[in-house]
């Protein structure tokens, strides 16, 4: 009893001794403790680690004087730590470029020509081509390499559909089976629809059919008439400007159809052989007051002429008549005389004059 009563005041004193404080004493660990968490620490590392570790570190650091009191055996915990589990995958990069799911090929406008696997149309193809269907092929649309057709569906470029998912064209779809009967077969539309047949194909730019329809009539007509009339001085002038009379005089008078006088004249003076001679000593003697009276205008609102080739002025009349009703403008013609001017001696200029009367509705 007495010697814990003395232990205790002992300790009271000793307290006391230290300036009031109670001093701290720390007593080492049982051994069985320490292998407990040693156990745990190496049960810890057989956990299933991330797949991809990061680790960022400063080039040239140095240990820190904190650190040196580090154990070793933390240190190889730290190091096991870092390495991961077990080695991440690694992943070959293809050669062939990763397209979006998202895009379709026709969506990717302007892209490279690709394979018909990649183009993403099938192999039947219905069209709207303004409110008109066709029923076709792919292969049939892309025949031509060189031609709009193959261009659309050729996956570079965007093709709108209408509600039923059908490929829209915004043209009109009177003359387009002509169009696919050439593709599929290479036949040629009837004369009556070569001239509309002939505009189509310049829009989807299909050069053999523009060759074949070139070749046949009436075009090949239209060539040979257009030769002709590139020798005619001013042809396409007067013509514009037969229908601005025409029309100024139609308002002016209120009236449905107008009237006008045209000459058309193959040679400077209808002459008779016998008179050519003369004529001719005439034309290279005279004087300059005489070539005026040669060369005057006669009092029409319009003149064609001369030109020099195997057409002659019905040929003429004709060409003025059919361009008119290209235009929709309705013409009729009919000779009233021959200029009656006086030129020299007894020569007149007689150039016959035609009345042309254009009828406005």
């Amino acid at each position: 009893m007495q010697q814990n009563g003395s232990s205790a005041s002992n300790a009271s004193n000793g307290s006391n001794g230290s300036n009031g404080r109670q001093a701290l004493s720390f007593s080492p660990l049982p051994a069985a403790t320490t292998t407990r968490v040693r156990r745990f620490i190496q049960e810890r590392r057989t956990l299933p680690l991330p797949r991809v570790m990061v680790v960022f570190s400063a080039a040239g650091d140095t240990d820190k004087p904190g650190d040196a009191a580090m154990s070793s055996s933390d240190s190889a915990a730290e190091e096991d730590f870092r390495k991961p589990a077990s080695p991440a995958p690694s992943f070959a990069l293809s050669k062939k470029p990763l397209r979006s799911s998202l895009n379709t090929p026709e969506q990717e406008v302007g892209q490279a020509a690709l394979p018909d696997r990649y183009t993403g149309f099938p192999e039947v193809i219905s069209l709207n081509v303004g409110g008109t269907y066709f029923t076709t092929r792919l292969s049939t649309l892309r025949r031509y390499e060189d031609t709009m057709l193959a261009a659309m569906f050729s996956g570079r470029h965007y093709i709108p559909r209408d509600a039923e998912g059908r490929y829209f064209i915004d043209r009109d779809g009177t003359y387009f089976a002509d169009i696919l009967n050439f593709l599929r077969e290479g036949e040629l539309p009837h004369r009556d629809r070569v001239r509309a047949v002939h505009r189509e194909a310049q829009y989807y730019a299909i050069g053999p059919l523009l060759d074949s329809l070139e070749d046949t009539q009436p075009l090949t007509g239209e060539k040979v008439r257009q030769a002709f009339l590139d020798l005619m001085p001013y042809y396409r002038d007067n013509l514009e400007r037969i229908v601005e009379i025409a029309k100024l005089r139609a308002m002016q008078k209120k009236a449905r159809f107008a009237k006008l006088k045209i000459c058309v004249y193959k040679e400077e003076m209808p002459i008779t052989p016998y008179e050519r001679p003369l004529f001719n000593s005439l034309r290279f003697e005279r004087s300059d007051s005489e070539a005026k009276l040669f060369e005057h205008h006669c009092e029409v609102d319009v003149s064609f002429g001369p030109w020099e080739a195997v057409a002659d002025v019905y040929d003429l009349l004709h060409c003025i008549v059919s361009d008119l009703d290209e235009r929709g403008i309705t013409a009729e013609q009919q000779c009233i005389g021959v200029c009656d001017k006086h030129l020299i001696n007894h020569y007149y200029c007689k150039r016959p004059i035609y009345e042309f009367k254009i009828t406005w509705w």
